[in-house]
């Protein structure tokens, strides 16, 4: 059998999750009661309270991306503790980019309740927003405080910052493609290389940089996040179309009422040839999906086999991912990913 499928996935993270925990919400605090609120709001949006701002016991996200920064630099050798403010900055950074995601998107709700914007207001969730983002820089600049030498810190920032330019750019596409009905796969694959998998690039790739690991592994230990990443966001797309509203928090098939670009529907407008192919576009270029619209779009992708190739590529992706992590592979760290990236493949939310 191989060793990665009997790995308990929650106690093989939880010693790093703790520190983490601990190191971010020491990120996301203010002595000053002027900006109390703001910080309020960040704490909203991070789940630890409720919109009073009474702490709660809510869901906190899956922390993917600082998870994979600190198995990566631990499975190449370093001491992941010098990487948590690397992995703090990280899950600012992703929480930063929802929250922008949730204004340019309209959405009301994530993970079952009120988005930031819906709360407070669009202006102040932009603002919000920005301040994660600058708090997560700022913790890169502190990396020396942990023992990382000046010059790697520098090579961090630079990673991160390639990133961060990645996923506007990402960002960018997506919107654009909601106004166009000839997107392919390729654009596609291009745009969440950006939007998603870049920061998850980056993760395992300042990871490595912290363990000062040699230049090829930590090439391949990018590799691999970025990989993850393209696998991950092409299951999040079946999620958005076929998952259970109970599970993923959002609406069933809200992808397509929102005209997303996902792979599945990139696929069929490729594809879909005769009357489909009409149907179909005369759907997407409508400003308000119905419900039988969704209904159609829905049948359109099952006679095509939507899901099914989406289902493929992801897993073609989450092979070769995989394959990346070879000089890790015996590693109790690298043990540790391989079974964290094939949960991935099978999550409900």
């Amino acid at each position: 059998m191989d060793k990665t499928q009997s790995v308990d996935i929650g106690s093989a993270l939880a010693p790093y999750l703790a520190p983490l925990d601990a190191a971010l919400r020491e990120a996301v605090q203010t002595s000053s009661p002027a900006v109390a609120e703001l910080y309020g709001m960040l704490h909203y949006h991070l789940g630890w309270v409720d919109r009073s701002l009474a702490p709660i016991a809510g869901r906190t996200g899956k922390r993917l991306r600082p998870a994979f920064c600190l198995l990566a630099c631990d499975a190449a050798g370093g001491d992941w503790r010098q990487a948590l403010l690397a992995a703090v900055s990280l899950e600012l950074t992703h929480n930063f980019s929802l929250i922008h995601d949730d204004i340019e998107d309209g959405d009301r709700e994530r993970h079952g309740r009120a988005t930031l914007c819906t709360v407070w207001g669009q202006a102040q969730a932009i603002n919000a927003g920005d301040a994660l983002f600058v708090l997560a820089r700022q913790g890169l600049g502190r990396l020396a405080d942990c023992g990382v030498p000046t010059d790697v810190t520098l090579r961090v920032l630079q990673s991160y910052d390639a990133a961060c330019l990645a996923i506007t750019e990402g960002q960018f596409l997506d919107m654009q493609f909601e106004e166009r009905l000839d997107v392919t796969e390729a654009e596609y694959l291009r745009m969440v290389g950006g939007k998603t998998a870049a920061l998850l690039a980056a993760s395992t790739q300042m990871g490595a940089l912290v363990a000062e690991a040699e230049a090829a592994l930590v090439e391949r230990l990018a590799r691999f996040g970025r990989l993850v990443g393209l696998a991950f966001q092409m299951t999040d797309d079946i999620l958005g179309i076929w998952g259970d509203a109970g599970r993923t928090g959002k609406p069933a098939a809200n992808d397509i009422r929102r005209r997303k670009k996902s792979l599945p529907v990139a696929f069929a407008l490729e594809t879909a040839r005769g009357a489909a192919a009409e149907r179909l576009r005369a759907i997407f270029a409508t400003p308000q999906v119905s419900e039988d619209d969704v209904a159609a779009v829905l049948t359109i992708l099952d006679d095509l086999g939507a899901r099914d190739h989406t289902e493929r590529l992801a897993d073609d992706y989450l092979q070769q991912a995989l394959a990346e992590l070879a000089p890790v592979a015996g590693t109790h760290a690298g043990m540790i990913l391989a079974a964290l990236t094939r949960s991935l493949a099978q999550r409900e939310h």
